[in-house]
């Protein structure tokens, strides 16, 4: 059987699917060659799959992408996603994933048919689990790099944070763009650092480097551009709903995320941006950030 290897955020996924020639582009920069050592996230296809038992559904949510509803629940010992297309005559998709072993399962390519938008969520939900056990989180912003050093602007979609990234680069000497969806954090010898990653929403920004975080921003839009440094409780408030909503609910899974949400702060100053799309905008929040003027 042939194996396929990818570093992503220091941590080796295999696949029993070649992720790349499957339509995942956004692997490319990930693959490496295989190696006879272990990994810490492994993908094998089942065709057979039984559907696992299944303890409490944890959550449950409608996939845009791939114009389908998911679920997320807990196994006797892992986690089971699954997700279905709303097209009449669709059947489940399955992904498991032992969580002891990091092992998971999958049912998706039956008759050597790939949905890629389905094996493309479907493989973030089973790695965020790996991630969360070593010290990760996938957080959802947009990351953009000067200076050798990240800042990260969060905030709900359509708030803006593509645009002010954007405003970065048009108006900031030597900006450039790490991830526009789905960056990862993980702590490394004790300190955090953002990776990118093969998840970057519809931008296709997919890199396989990483950085120290500067400062990390939830930004909203206003009549008017402020910003200003949060204190501890409320920097939480402004993190945590950025890391996967589809884990909140698990205890586990949600205090792994929480220690390492505790780390990255007690490292990383967060502020608050209210703004205006404008160069003004970009501006304010590169000196404060980046220059801590």
């Amino acid at each position: 059987m042939n194996r396929y290897d990818y570093i992503i955020a220091g941590l080796r996924l295999r696949s029993d699917i070649d992720l790349v020639a499957s339509g995942l582009i956004g692997f490319k920069p990930f693959v490496v060659p295989t190696e006879e050592c272990d990994a810490d996230f492994y993908l094998s296809l089942d065709y057979d799959m039984v559907f696992p038992n299944v303890g409490d559904t944890l959550a449950t949510s409608y996939v845009a992408e791939a114009d389908a509803d998911s679920g997320f629940a807990r196994t006797e010992n892992g986690y089971l996603y699954t997700i279905q297309r709303r097209k009449e005559g669709s059947t489940p998709v399955l992904f498991h994933i032992d969580k002891r072993s990091g092992h998971a399962t999958t049912n998706m390519a039956t008759n050597d048919i790939i949905d890629v938008s389905i094996l493309r969520f479907g493989i973030w939900v089973m790695f965020g689990v790996v991630l969360a056990a070593n010290e990760g989180v996938a957080i959802h912003s947009s990351a953009i790099v000067t200076d050798s050093k990240c800042a990260m602007f969060l905030g709900e979609s359509g708030t803006g944070k593509s645009t002010h990234t954007r405003l970065w680069r048009e108006h900031i000497e030597g900006a450039k763009l790490l991830n526009d969806d789905s960056p990862i954090v993980r702590i490394v010898d004790g300190e955090p650092r953002i990776f990118g990653s093969p998840w970057s929403g519809k931008t296709h920004c997919y890199k396989n480097i990483d950085f120290p975080i500067a400062g990390i921003c939830r930004l909203s839009q206003a009549p008017h551009n402020k910003i200003k440094r949060l204190p501890t409780i409320l920097a939480i408030g402004a993190l945590l709903p950025s890391c996967p909503p589809i884990f909140a609910h698990d205890a586990e899974l949600q205090d792994h995320i929480c220690s390492t949400v505790g780390k990255i702060l007690r490292a990383t100053p967060a502020y608050s941006l209210e703004c205006l799309p404008d160069r003004d905008a970009a501006i304010l929040s590169h000196k404060t950030i980046m220059l801590n003027e």
